[in-house]
């Protein structure tokens, strides 16, 4: 954007900005990463500042500015505040910290734009009565609480706020400190001789380069004659840090009067400098665009570090969910192949097999074109006769017991793989041991529904009536059995003379089935069987499956890191520099 932004462009930047309030919402950062709580952090603080500052600044360039006094525990900010406002308004002390509950002073005329949530929406508002002393202690405060008073020193055009110390030891007045001076247009950033150096004022101050918002310094209890060595180390580190630009108001060190305000035009540079700021309403309007742009351009780098976050994220949910993938995949490859290579036809299912097409009743009903069979595979088949479901109960047991040792296979592969990593460790903390029982149900089940799926298929194949007289030769239960047989007709993975029995089983089943329907009937209706076996155990093991995926849900529903990246791609493209002045919009 450029200088020739208009407020329909600003309104379109809002909508913008909006977006990225709720992009950066839906990012939580679920898995246990270590960087997680840093980024919710940078989350919560990027999406506090568009609330806080940005967007009600882009609505209204020419509110009254906002200036904020922060400084470390102790360097007198609250008595700084009591002495540009001509009289106590504000608790000061030798208990730290002092200042619970923050306090903003604006001219009476001017009580509209603070009044209403516009800035700080977070905040609930409480009026100080006229002359009160602003309470500071536990009681007198609430919590999320911002006290409004208004005061006729201060000059329209701008209200001035006294944050909780930035060091202080309580977590939340550190929070709230942050999230006011993110708030500012511009700092008033106090700090003592002995301590301007310290280094949890600097990490603030760095952030004010990033954001390019104006900002003052207070060198405050500055003992006689050494004003001028400490002033120019302070412009020495405030240039490293880019704030070359920054003034420097020095403030003697002095006692204080039965009120604990300083001595009379101790500040007068201050509130000076301030009242010029004030009075020049373009002026103000240049400082906020500034800053609103200043803001914008770190909220992109803000961003960006969520998207990096976000991205890390996304890997590892990606890495437990790949394992867990190819866990159950090979649990379903492992299935099929042994329904594909001979396997299922060793032991009770080949016995049982042998006991059924070995009967001289069963091989009488075979037609005379694969007559000749019988001879050369009788000698395989000894027993007594027994019907077709003995069969059909060895393949369902058999099948059942391929299934469920293959699943659990897949269990302890998959959590084992996730426990050697901290993320999907902490995903399966107080998880039990794997219970089998349902699962093994639900895999028996589905072995007879899909024998039952291969009787219905043959009895509708056999339904014509030129297959009807075959199929009551054989009986329909004993035609489904060779349609299983078939399925599992090939002898890899078998050796010796289970070759030849289990070949010699298949070639039964095979001609059988030939017999009624066909060869090409035969192949159409194998292949429908091993699609409906695949189909029941892809979805069983699924189900097993997303016992794991399913813990992973919270990342799949948070902001996708590429969004994210786009976000602070395009951010960093934004440039508010010709920000439409106070036509932009209505007070909010």
């Amino acid at each position: 954007m450029n200088a020739s932004l208009t407020a329909a462009d600003a309104r379109g930047v809002a909508g913008f900005l909006r977006e990225v309030h709720g992009a950066l919402l839906g990012a939580g950062f679920p898995l246990s990463l270590a960087g997680a709580p840093a980024a919710r952090a940078a989350a919560a603080a990027a999406a506090a500042q568009l609330d806080d500052y940005i967007l009600p600044r882009l609505d209204r360039l020419d509110a009254p500015l906002l200036a904020v006094i922060g400084g470390s525990t102790g360097a007198g900010k609250s008595t700084l505040v009591n002495a540009l406002i001509g009289r106590p308004v504000t608790r000061t002390g030798a208990v730290r910290p002092t200042t619970r509950q923050p306090i903003l002073l604006h001219h009476p005329a001017e009580a509209e734009w603070f009044t209403s949530q516009r800035v700080l929406p977070s905040l609930s508002r409480v009026q100080a009565g006229a002359g009160e002393l602003a309470p500071q202690d536990a009681a007198g405060a609430a919590a999320g609480t911002l006290l409004l008073q208004g005061e006729a020193t201060v000059p329209r055009g701008l209200a001035i706020l006294d944050a909780p110390d930035i060091d202080s030891i309580a977590d939340e007045n550190r929070r709230l400190a942050g999230q006011l001076l993110a708030a500012a247009d511009l700092w008033i950033f106090v700090t003592t001789a002995n301590r301007y150096a310290d280094a949890v004022p600097w990490k603030l101050l760095a952030e004010a380069a990033r954001r390019d918002i104006l900002l003052a310094v207070v060198l405050d209890r500055v003992p006689p004659g050494v004003e001028e060595e400490v002033r120019e180390d302070l412009m020495t580190l405030l240039t490293a840090e880019s704030l070359g630009h920054a003034p420097i108001f020095v403030v003697q060190e002095s006692g204080l009067d039965e009120d604990g305000m300083l001595p009379a035009g101790s500040v007068d540079p201050i509130r000076r400098w301030l009242g010029a700021l004030a009075a020049d309403a373009e002026g103000r309007t240049d400082i906020a665009r500034r800053t609103l742009a200043g803001a914008v351009r770190a909220l992109a780098g803000r961003v960006e570090e969520v998207a990096e976050a976000a991205e890390a994220q996304q890997a590892t949910a990606d890495r437990l969910s790949g394992a867990a993938e190819a866990a159950y995949s090979e649990a379903l490859a492992a299935i099929l192949r042994s329904t594909e290579d001979g396997t299922m036809l060793r032991g009770e299912v080949l016995a049982r097999w042998q006991d059924f097409v070995g009967t001289g009743e069963f091989m009488r009903g075979i037609e005379t074109r694969v007559g000749w069979l019988r001879d050369r595979i009788t000698a395989f088949f000894t027993g007594q006769p027994a019907p077709a479901t003995t069969v059909a109960a060895a393949i369902e047991t058999g099948l059942h017991s391929v299934i469920v040792e293959e699943s659990a296979k897949a269990f302890e592969q998959t959590e084992q793989w996730w426990r050697s990593d901290d993320a999907g460790r902490a995903l399966l903390a107080g998880r039990g041991a794997y219970v089998s029982d349902e699962f093994s149900a639900e895999a028996a089940r589905q072995v007879r529904e899909w024998q039952q799926d291969l009787l219905e298929l043959v009895s509708t194949e056999g339904s014509d009536k030129r297959f009807a007289a075959r199929m009551l030769s054989f009986g329909v239960n004993g035609v489904a059995v060779a349609l299983m047989v078939v399925v599992f007709a090939s002898t890899g993975g078998l050796s010796g003379a289970e070759i030849g029995i289990a070949g010699g089983s298949a070639v039964v089943g095979q001609k059988l089935l030939e017999a009624v329907f066909g060869e090409d009937a035969v192949r159409r209706l194998a292949k429908t069987a091993r699609d409906n076996l695949e189909r029941r155990c892809r979805a069983l093991l699924d189900e097993e499956k997303d016992k794991f995926i399913v813990l992973l849900a919270p990342v799949a529903g948070q902001t996708p890191p590429e969004a994210l990246f786009a976000y602070a791609r395009r951010l960093a493209g934004t440039d508010l520099t010709g920000a439409p002045g106070p036509t932009a919009g209505g007070s909010r």
